[in-house]
């Protein structure tokens, strides 16, 4: 059975070409500590590089970090929403004159 392809957040692949950067192991290490090849590293680097050269951003477009984004706004936009229609319904009760 084929097996799913991974998918990896934008934040993700620029932490791992940092980490590349700045700690001055080498590639092999990295992509085995992450858990990912040793090419996807290579390439993730190669498009950082490219990205910097030119005005197109690295890494847009691809991994979960729009999906979680928009759960997380859905998530919020429907408590605002309940909590708005609560005080509705609190402003009437409130508004409503009390019989004498």
């Amino acid at each position: 059975m084929a097996e799913k392809r991974r998918r990896f957040a934008a934040d993700f692949k620029r932490n791992a070409v940092e980490l590349l950067r700045t700690s001055g192991r080498s590639v092999t290490e990295i992509s085995t500590e992450l858990g990912i090849d040793r090419a996807l590293l290579d390439r993730w680097r190669r498009e950082a590089q490219e990205g910097e050269t030119t005005s197109r951003k690295a890494f847009v477009g691809h991994g979960s970090f729009r999906d979680e984004e928009v759960a997380r706004l859905r998530k919020e936009n429907a408590d605002l929403k309940e909590t708005n229609e609560i005080l509705k319904k609190a402003m009437v009760i409130f508004t409503q004159k009390s019989p004498r």
